[in-house]
């Protein structure tokens, strides 16, 4: 399990007193309010910073860092992610579970065969798509209801899926 997970992307400045314009990774753009830190991802090092303000703007957060008050200081980190660690990541609900711990895990039909590999999950309006890498079938697409996954397993790192017909 990774030990931090990502709760947006910086995408550009807003204004020039340091503000951010993050897209958030999150379900729930609000959490940014109940942050007080967050760790910026530069690539070679996690950066922590203290979340001074909050401000939304669509669907984005916009958010000012203690000590960071000029454009030039932060236009540097465009495209950079911010992480938070797991222990001030939001209470899960049943059968809910962060995308970074599902990527990797394996995939059986529910007769048991081997599948294939999680690769990614995208996450659409009405329910997410797990994005498989299927040893016979190349890359498949199967969404995320209780009709299609019939268990996962976070322990063994294992998801039991029901291939309705179609989609392979």
């Amino acid at each position: 399990m990774e030990k931090q997970l990502q709760v947006g992307v910086i995408s550009s400045t807003h204004g020039v007193r340091g503000e951010v314009k993050v897209f958030p990774t999150t379900d729930d753009v609000t959490r940014f309010r109940q942050l007080k830190k967050v760790y910026l991802d530069t690539g070679r090092e996690m950066l922590p910073l203290e979340i001074q303000n909050v401000k939304f703007f669509k669907q984005f957060a916009i958010l000012k860092f203690k000590g960071i008050d000029n454009i030039n200081d932060i236009e540097k980190y465009r495209g950079k992610s911010l992480m938070i660690d797991r222990e001030d990541a939001v209470d899960l609900d049943e059968d809910e579970y962060f995308i970074a711990d599902m990527i990797g895990m394996k995939v059986y039909t529910e007769d048991g065969s081997e599948f294939g590999t999680l690769k990614d999950v995208m996450e659409t309006g009405a329910n997410d798509v797990y994005i498989i890498d299927s040893l016979e079938h190349g890359e498949v697409l199967i969404p995320a209801i209780r009709e299609c996954i019939l268990d996962v397993d976070m322990d063994e790192e294992r998801m039991t899926i029901h291939l309705m017909e179609g989609l392979v």
